[in-house]
């Protein structure tokens, strides 16, 4: 498989945005053995702790992302009082997050730019 290209990470004002790039069209167990620990760090170096993961490139995830999403929101909107928000879901990604009914507890916005611009005015 290689190695695998970590997440793009960039500060957007108050928001720092979390990008999935193609090596992460696929969330398998392995690529997330690579991905769990700079998604972690990415959250821990958020100052404030504004979030955004942009998941645009990402074809399919199943249970095991899920639970590192749950982690990421518990992590953010818990333990730091920050938010957090997901971005750019594919239709696929998208039905997972509906059916499990995540859909609605979790902010999520149609693409990254949307979701930079409705996290810089939460307080």
């Amino acid at each position: 498989m290689g190695n695998l290209q970590g997440p793009e990470i960039t500060k957007h004002g108050r928001v720092t945005l979390i990008s999935l790039g193609s090596d992460y069209e696929n969330l398998d167990e392995t690529r997330l053995d690579s991905l769990q620990p700079s998604l972690f760090m990415a959250l821990d170096e958020a100052d404030p702790p504004c979030v955004v993961l942009d998941l645009s490139r990402t074809k399919f995830f199943g249970s095991s992302f899920i639970e590192i999403i749950i982690r990421m929101v518990n992590t953010i909107e818990s333990q730091r009082q920050g938010t957090f928000a997901l971005s750019g879901l594919t239709t696929y990604c998208a039905e997972v997050l509906e059916i499990t009914h995540l859909d609605s507890i979790w902010k999520i916005f149609p693409n990254s730019d949307e979701a930079i611009a409705a996290l810089s005015k939460t307080p």
